[in-house]
């Protein structure tokens, strides 16, 4: 399974997150080492949006909860966010591939 987390950030994100990056980033790869966090970052021009990729078996919850104690949304780094589930069918780290 897959989830993706996407993060709405405040208009003035690159100056806000300066003081919680350090800390959004070890927590990213805190869960890259637990193999619940396959990639993230900024989306865009701007940024203004930010996707992290989510696997395993509680990929939705461990997005959820990655998000409620990530210092950019503690700290009002991120303005909104939503995890939601992924149906991945192509490629081959897919959850549920489908071929032709």
């Amino acid at each position: 399974m897959h989830a993706v987390l996407e993060y709405t950030y405040a208009d003035n994100y690159l100056e806000s997150r300066e003081q919680y990056r350090p800390d959004h980033l070890r927590a990213g790869w805190e869960a890259v080492e637990r193999g619940e966090l396959l990639l993230g970052g900024a989306v865009g021009e701007g940024p203004f949006k930010g996707l992290l990729i989510f696997t395993g078996e509680n990929a939705l919850e461990a997005a959820k909860t990655f998000a409620a104690a990530d210092p950019y949304v503690i700290n009002g780094v991120v303005t909104s966010w939503a995890a939601s589930p992924w149906t991945t069918v192509l490629g081959n780290d897919a959850a549920a591939p489908v071929r032709p």
